[in-house]
């Protein structure tokens, strides 16, 4: 059943592209709009910036996906996409060292930002009644009563090589990203501000690509995949770097992204001061990693990282014709690897809520934002959890002095024991897997009589120096590549 004649997404990149795949089957006709020339291949370009770092695509954003564009997930993975079980490729150095390998429940499909693009960019153009303008910059939206109970998006206007052009649309997706000027026209059309919060733990990364040496020529040490480096929970004099959260993140083509991050600290930008940043690390590992590969980029730097909510929710009247979603609505710090993701569960939403009506009426607006507030809540508070505890932080959601010390004094220790207890019991390596790929809420995992009791008993067993697997291996040697899956009871 059709809701509509035309739908327009201003925006083509991830989230616009899932935008289209759920619009698609409601619609007779669905036009994205995009500023960039969009390439052929997987190719960076000027729109997506971020796209020089690590992206993760979590299996919530993976499913959701797949569930819009069937066969998505076996494309990536046929166009070089790493299937990989994080526990067992990841050489991973905690607080005390490097975590043993096992075999966990933790996966997920690694590949660049771009590749992961390319692939959706294709599923999108085999849908027949959806079309990509390549670009086009917009400059405006239609209104009709603006700011009253029936106040209305009815269109968009926007300029490209042929001219000025106006498009009337029966639905819209905001898909502009963090920059989206949309909340702004809509309070020229006369809508209120839209609330918005905010919390910037002044996270900087820096990245650069390298292409890794043939299996053949890796030596046998070098059994991992991906390499995860922690920032150290040591007090006192240290360098800087050993502050760093660091990874040596495979992609497709036998390639690594190089990237150091962290919150509040000034990072190397030169391609020297990259490599003398890598040479002062926790362990000398990833250097010599980095040594052995050949780079093929220069240093790239992000540091627009804060979280940002804007809560269209919270208006008074929700406007109709016009839905958000991606870093249009709530963007979060990149670290956390949800953006993604979370745009792709918001595309799924609109789908599904879009299969159960019959008209875009005031209700269905309402009850679609009131939805999607629930899902990005459970993101939202796995980014607050952490980023409430810098001092750097600033925002709406910053707490007082006190609050701050509290949350930083337990971060470590419950990360600590979350996932030392996940090692050594399946239902908490469960859970925690789940949390980190936003299929539950932390708060759902912390309530869990099951968790608690485990955790409970790691607690009582780690007093009694009772662990079932060893850990902590020295940081300055190879990560230990023994698979401890066997001595899991």
């Amino acid at each position: 059943m059709s809701l509509g004649r035309t739908a327009v997404v201003l925006g083509g990149s991830m989230a616009g592209l899932c935008a289209a795949g759920a619009l698609s089957p409601h619609v007779d006709q669905v036009l994205v709009l995009e500023r960039d020339e969009l390439p052929p291949d997987a190719e960076h370009r000027r729109g997506v910036p971020q796209s020089k770092h690590p992206h993760f695509l979590l299996n919530s954003g993976r499913r959701a996906i797949n569930d819009l564009f069937p066969g998505f997930e076996d494309d990536l993975v046929a166009a070089g996409g790493l299937h990989l079980v994080a526990s067992m490729d990841t050489a991973y150095l905690e607080g005390p060292g490097w975590a043993p390998r096992k075999q966990g429940a933790l996966t997920m499909v690694y590949g660049s930002r771009i590749l992961i693009e390319r692939v959706l960019r294709d599923k999108v153009r085999l849908l027949p009644n959806v079309t990509i303008r390549e670009g086009v910059s917009v400059s405006g939206i239609e209104t009709i009563g603006g700011g009253t109970p029936h106040g209305r998006v009815t269109g968009v206007s926007f300029s490209s090589s042929a001219g000025d052009e106006r498009i009337d649309a029966d639905l819209m997706v905001d898909a502009l990203g963090r920059g989206s000027s949309v909340s702004d026209w809509l309070v020229a059309a006369g809508w209120p501000e839209t609330p918005v919060m905010t919390l910037d733990a002044k996270v900087t990364y820096v990245s650069r690509w390298y292409d890794l040496p043939t299996p053949e020529a890796r030596p046998d040490s070098w059994w991992w995949q991906h390499m995860v480096l922690m920032p150290t929970q040591e007090k006192g004099e240290h360098p800087n770097e050993h502050e760093f959260l660091v990874n040596f993140f495979p992609i497709e083509g036998n390639r690594s992204i190089a990237c150091l991050g962290s919150w509040g600290i000034q990072m190397p930008r030169s391609v020297d001061d990259f490599v003398s940043s890598a040479e002062r690390l926790r362990t000398p590992r990833f250097a010599a990693a980095m040594a052995a590969s050949e780079p093929t980029s220069e240093v790239h730097l992000t540091r627009s990282t804060g979280n940002k909510w804007r809560r269209y929710d919270r208006r008074p009247a929700a406007p109709q014709g016009i839905v958000f979603v991606g870093d249009a609505i709530c963007a979060f710090n990149p670290f956390y690897g949800q953006g993604m993701s979370a745009a792709a569960g918001s595309a799924l939403l609109l789908r599904d809520s879009l299969h159960s009506v019959t008209a875009l009426d005031q209700t269905f607006f309402k009850r679609f934002l009131a939805k999607q507030r629930k899902a990005l809540k459970v993101p939202w508070a796995m980014a607050m959890a952490r980023d409430r505890g810098y001092e750097c932080a600033t925002g709406t959601e910053t707490v007082s002095a006190w609050q701050r010390r509290i949350l930083a004094s337990m971060t470590w220790p419950m990360f600590n024991l979350i996932t030392g207890a996940a090692r050594e019991d399946a239902v908490i390596d469960d859970h925690f897997a789940r949390v980190f790929n936003m299929d539950e809420s932390l708060a759902d995992m912390m309530t869990s009589p099951r968790v608690l009791a485990g955790l409970l008993r790691y607690k009582v067993n780690s007093a009694l120096g009772r662990h079932k697997l060893p850990f902590g291996f020295d940081a300055q040697q190879e990560p230990p590549g023994r698979d401890w899956s066997v001595a899991t009871p």
